[in-house]
């Protein structure tokens, strides 16, 4: 009953591509068949690089070197969180990911959830993780933009590995400054004490925080740091895009 609601659905309002955003048909003929079209056009689905092959044991970044075990950036600078994951390799997806955080392209989450459950889903559902936590955006934000996409991201996630989401275990109560104006410092100061854990007890032993795209891990070390002091044991982070070590 789902499937078919969701299939009239994309025939009044079709999806669009991930990609170059140009709409995907509900239905497309393969093998002289009709069969239900997919969440991104074949071509488009080429020119994206997923995170495969080395990368650092700490933040998950590519390494150039597969012989490296750290990137130069988790070598210079220690995080709180124990591991990080990616989907996609940034410069190969920046475009798309704009749209999906700054153009209400919300859509795109359903793509993205199909790619992280398939790269990583048998890994995150190892890892004993017993809640998500999409990073939170400051409220006044977050009404203007109408939505959080690291949000609506971690919902996408759950849906696919079956780990639940929870939006109320951390609150950003200060509005930063943009961080790309910033450097790894700067970020890092621009973050502090931006974030508190609203609830005195939290009961989970292993989180996973889920954001759109890692650069430094100051955000999401911040948040680390507060559910360490809560009592949290194992924190994972999974971000959509990452850059590659220089």
């Amino acid at each position: 009953m789902h499937q078919s609601f969701e299939r009239a659905l994309d025939l009044f309002y079709p999806r669009r591509c991930p990609v170059c955003d140009g709409i995907v048909p509900a239905f497309e003929i393969r093998d002289g068949r009709i069969k239900k079209a997919g969440l991104i056009h074949r071509k488009c689905h080429r020119k994206i690089e997923y995170v495969r092959g080395a990368t650092c044991v700490k933040c998950g970044k590519p390494l150039r070197d597969s012989t490296a075990e750290y990137c130069d950036d988790c070598r210079r600078t220690p995080h709180s969180f124990d591991r990080g994951f990616s989907v996609f390799v940034y410069r190969s997806i920046s475009g798309s990911i704009y749209r999906f955080k700054y153009m209400g392209r919300q859509e795109y989450a359903a793509f993205y959830g199909r790619a992280t459950e398939k790269l990583l889903g048998r890994k995150l559902r190892s890892l004993g993780i017993e809640t998500i936590v999409p990073v939170p955006m400051y409220p006044g934000k977050e009404k203007k933009r109408g939505y959080n996409q690291a949000a609506v991201y971690a919902r996408a996630v759950s849906a696919r590995i079956g780990i639940p989401v929870r939006e109320d275990l951390v609150m950003r109560v200060r509005n930063t400054a943009p961080m790309k104006e910033l450097d790894a410092r700067g970020r890092r100061n621009n973050l502090k004490k931006a974030f508190i854990i609203p609830k005195n007890d939290v009961k989970f032993k292993c989180v996973l925080i889920i954001d759109d795209i890692y650069t430094t891990g100051s955000t999401i070390d911040e948040i680390a740091h507060e559910f360490r002091v809560a009592g949290v044991e194992k924190i994972y982070c999974l971000t959509l895009a990452i850059g590659q070590t220089t």
